[in-house]
C-alpha cells in the first residue's frame, strides 16, 4: 500500500504543495484540512488518529514527540512512521524526500519506524 502521509500543523502549507507539483496522486493532508485532526490537536490525541488513519507523520517537533510516542507505545499503540525534518534543509528538498518516500517504499515497511529527511 502506498504510503499516506500527515503534515505537522506546524509545517508550511507549502510544503504540502510542493510534494503535490510532484505527483499529485500522492495522499498528503496536513492537521486543520478537512477529514484530518483539527488545529491545536495534542499529540497523544495525533498519534491515535495516525494509527487508525494509517498515515505517516512528516514533524519537526522533536521536543513533545518522543515522549509521547514511548507512551503510545508502552500502551501497546502503533504508528505508520514519523519522518523528522532535518533542521537547516530547504523546503524543496524535504518534498523530494516525501516524494522519494512515496515513490520507491510501502507503508507496510515504515510501522513503528522513525527516520530523517531527508536522508
Amino acid at each position: 500500500m502506498k504510503i499516506r502521509f500527515l503534515l505537522d500543523e506546524n509545517l508550511s502549507p507549502k510544503l504540502k504543495f510542493a510534494v503535490l507539483r510532484l505527483n499529485p496522486a500522492i495522499d498528503i493532508v496536513r492537521v486543520g484540512d478537512p477529514d484530518s485532526p483539527p488545529l491545536g490537536t495534542l499529540d497523544p490525541e495525533l498519534l491515535r488518529y495516525l494509527e487508525v488513519s494509517e498515515r505517516l507523520l512528516v514533524t519537526d517537533n522533536r521536543k513533545s514527540m518522543p515522549g509521547h510516542l514511548e507512551s503510545h507505545w508502552a500502551e501497546g499503540g502503533h504508528i505508520w512512521g514519523v519522518m523528522w525534518l532535518l533542521p537547516g534543509t530547504t523546503l524543496g528538498s524535504w518534498a523530494e524526500a516525501i516524494f522519494l518516500l512515496w515513490e520507491t517504499t510501502d507503508s507496510e515497511e515504515w510501522i513503528d519506524k522513525l527516520d530523517w529527511i531527508p536522508f
